[in-house]
């Protein structure tokens, strides 16, 4: 039965890993959300609102990036600086489809708020993953002695 287990992990060990990642990620964004509106901000004034959605934004993609990098994707890429603005640019668009799908579904098509959350979580999970495989952490193809450039 354990090897069996051991032959899943195997098999989809990257996206295992991703979803761990994603819930460690999301709980200290959260936790920096929680900690700077109940110290220093107050998420009743809009402006801090806005502020702490800022920083918790910024503590996760500080937190996400060298995790995804070592853990999830083991990317050896020398660019790492490179990658970092790749990273954040695409969690920058994960950003903005979040907040258009949740005007889209609550505010014009009209479905609850709790579902439309759900459903655009697990969609920007999805456009996170793809994202960072295909475009910021993607596997360069290695050149084999002999082969053409």
């Amino acid at each position: 039965m354990i090897e069996k287990y051991k032959a899943l992990y195997s098999k989809y060990e990257e996206i295992i890993v991703y979803l761990i990642v994603g819930v460690l990620n999301t709980i200290v964004s959260w936790a920096s959300w929680f900690i700077c509106a109940y110290t220093i901000l107050d998420a009743h004034i809009v402006w801090q609102n806005v502020t702490l959605s800022v920083i918790q934004w910024v503590v996760g993609v500080l937190f996400g990036y060298p995790m995804n990098r070592k853990y999830v994707f083991k990317s050896k890429d020398p660019a790492i600086v490179r990658e970092f603005f790749q990273f954040s640019g695409g969690r920058v668009s994960t950003w903005v489809l979040d907040a258009v799908m949740m005007v889209l579904l609550v505010n014009v098509i009209g479905i609850n708020e709790a579902v439309s959350r759900i459903l655009v979580a697990v969609l920007v999970v999805i456009a996170n993953y793809v994202i960072s495989k295909f475009f910021v952490f993607r596997k360069k193809e290695e050149k084999t002695e002999g082969s053409e450039a």
